[in-house]
């Protein structure tokens, strides 16, 4: 109820929205505010042009529904990587020159400036984010320190907050219960490894509170709603840089991946789209975006450009999930896997949840 609500108060907008020069859907929270900061103040100031923002809980949702609907009213989407690749597939959004979007600073194409896998026929990498999981620091002052510990009820109590779906809960699972990161998406390959899977996240099922907007976790923490919750990691990184909150990350078993712009097949801005979008994914912009949260820049020569928090104090180095220190048994998520097999687990995540 609470995702159809969110969906009809964003639908019930989109008369306002379609009267900016680009409507931009992403997910809301800090992340929406590090977009707005680094690509729409400044696009609307070398530009004029004004941009409106609408988040939901999964923008392909209703990208999807919008598309075949032949009802479109967003000119950008930010998604998730194997959901872009779907819609894709699917003939539900633009194609995309890479020749269109800017060189780096240095002068380096695009296609070779851009992080690999970072540009798709349909879609363009902004940022590498991860599905991590955090604690409350004043209920576990030694706190866990592996994927396996969130797992573990036992030694560390209390109520988990997990993201409601199959995806990286079920590599999460896995890895709690001993695979190698590096096997992780092999083992889910067969049966008997989705089984084990499953049987994994049985064992905390009566511990979990499920999520559904990124903004949740950090509340739920806050709210002594859980212990520990998964998260994406830049929303507990804003919650306890910018709030202060006594949340620590934990990057063992984290699951990361691209964040990537798609144009809707019918947007109504489709040429103001493509402007924005090259702006957005500029050099100069990604970095900017990366002053505002802990997500890494999907160009190459954005890194150099990385430096500072917006509080003028905090590094964002060590915060990234691709810095080396965070990536001790790192995943790297699998869109081939998930463009392949997300409805087959979803319908039997949601079945495993019903019972």
């Amino acid at each position: 109820m609470k995702k159809l609500l969110v969906l009809s108060t964003a639908l019930t907008s989109f008369g306002l929205a379609a009267q900016a020069d680009i409507t931009v859907m992403s997910w809301g929270g800090s992340y929406e505010t590090s977009q707005v900061e680094g690509y729409n103040k400044p696009y609307t100031a070398a530009t004029g042009k004004n941009v409106t923002m609408m988040a939901v809980d999964n923008p392909a949702t209703p990208i999807k529904a919008m598309v075949e609907a032949g009802n479109v009213t967003v000119d950008i989407a930010d998604v998730e990587y194997a959901d872009a690749i779907r819609l894709c597939d699917e003939g539900l959004v633009e194609t995309i020159d890479p020749a269109m979007l800017p060189a780096g600073a240095d002068g380096t194409p695009a296609t070779e400036d851009f992080l690999p896998g970072a540009i798709t026929d349909c879609a363009v990498a902004s940022i590498v984010f991860s599905t991590v999981f955090a604690y409350d620091t004043t209920k576990f002052p030694e706190g866990p320190k592996t994927m396996a510990d969130f797992f573990d009820t036992a030694k560390f109590p209390g109520k988990r907050g997990m993201r409601k779906g199959a995806k990286a809960n079920l590599e999460m699972a896995l890895m709690a219960d001993g695979v190698p990161a590096a096997d992780v998406y092999a083992t889910l390959e067969t049966p008997e490894g989705v089984d084990r899977a499953f049987a994994k996240l049985d064992t905390i099922k009566g511990d979990v509170i499920w999520w559904e907007a990124g903004a949740q976790p950090p509340q739920l923490l806050a709210d002594g709603e859980v212990a520990m919750s998964t998260a994406y990691n830049g929303r507990i990184f804003a919650a306890a840089v910018t709030e202060g909150k006594p949340f620590q990350v934990v990057w063992d078993g984290q699951v990361y991946e691209y964040d990537v712009f798609v144009i809707p097949k019918g947007a109504p801005n489709l040429e103001e789209a493509k402007e924005w979008l090259k702006f957005a994914t500029s050099t100069e912009q990604l970095a900017a975006q990366a002053a505002w949260i802990s997500y890494g820049p999907a160009r190459k020569s954005s890194a150099p450009l990385v430096g500072l928090f917006n509080d003028g104090k905090t590094e964002m180095g060590p915060h990234m999930p691709t810095s080396p220190e965070n990536m001790t048994n790192a995943l790297p998520s699998s869109f081939e896997f998930w463009a392949d097999r997300d409805a087959e687990l979803t319908e039997r995540f949601n079945a495993w949840l019903a019972q």
